[in-house]
């Protein structure tokens, strides 16, 4: 008996929240699919499938792909590595599974599937042995900067996206030497950014946007933000475009 053909890898970006920010193409691939996975923590509900759960087929096989860790423990050290690693090896293998039994696979990402997406770990360890296609998504940035409505970058300007994450003094280099800037993986860093963006000279340029294009997203100036933990949706901007013309 001859084996199946091998079935496709879809990475599909589903944008930053709001479900009509979904482009058609992502809606055709969803309605193609024989298999939608998605990316969620252990016991929790998974984002990106709330975003495109209206264009999912009748008796689409779903999949879901629970991380065993977030931010338990330190990103730098082994443990974690070796648990995230581990995580995504499974998950590609349970996806390999459905495209060797020839069937469309959809993998959900909010976003845009190329930009600090998990989407990206799947398709390192299976487009070299699969066909494989990407559907670009609207990101959470450019979502956030609309409902800002603050024009980020133009001309000459060097726009530098930053995460968090990054040490205070780096990150404080890094945005000294930006034009604009979109931080990111604000949450428990959000005093650290505050300081940094102080040092940098910037603080007064600042944005603080939740829950772009979402329902209840809202923006207001970073300096009068409380110091409290931001949620996982928050984004800081620093708006370029000194030189108006």
């Amino acid at each position: 008996m001859s084996a199946l053909p091998a079935g496709r890898l879809v990475g599909v970006g589903v944008g930053p929240g709001d479900p009509e920010l979904m482009t058609l193409k992502a809606v055709r691939a969803l309605g193609a699919a024989d298999v939608v996975a998605y990316f969620a923590k252990l016991g929790n509900s998974s984002h990106a499938r709330a975003i495109a759960h209206a264009h999912f087929r009748a008796g689409v096989e779903e999949l879901p792909l629970g991380y065993p860790v977030t931010t338990e423990m330190p990103k730098d050290e082994a443990p974690y590595r070796d648990a995230i690693a581990g995580f995504y090896d499974a998950s590609a293998k349970a996806v390999a599974a459905h495209l060797d039994a020839g069937r469309t696979v959809a993998v959900l990402s909010e976003g845009d599937p190329m930009f600090y997406g998990s989407y990206m770990h799947l398709h390192v360890r299976l487009a070299d042995r699969y066909p494989t296609e990407v559907i670009a998504g609207v990101t959470g940035m450019s979502g956030c900067w609309s409902l800002a409505g603050a024009p980020i970058a133009q001309g000459d300007d060097v726009l530098s996206v930053l995460p968090g994450t990054l040490a205070e003094a780096e990150l404080a280099r890094r945005l000294a030497g930006a034009d604009a800037a979109v931080i990111m993986k604000v949450g428990r860093n959000l005093p650290k950014i505050r300081r940094a963006l102080a040092a940098a000279g910037k603080l007064d340029r600042a944005l603080y946007v939740e829950r772009g294009t979402m329902s209840g997203g809202y923006c207001e100036r970073l300096e009068t933000r409380a110091d409290g933990p931001a949620p996982y949706f928050a984004i800081v901007l620093v708006p370029g475009w000194g030189g108006r013309i």
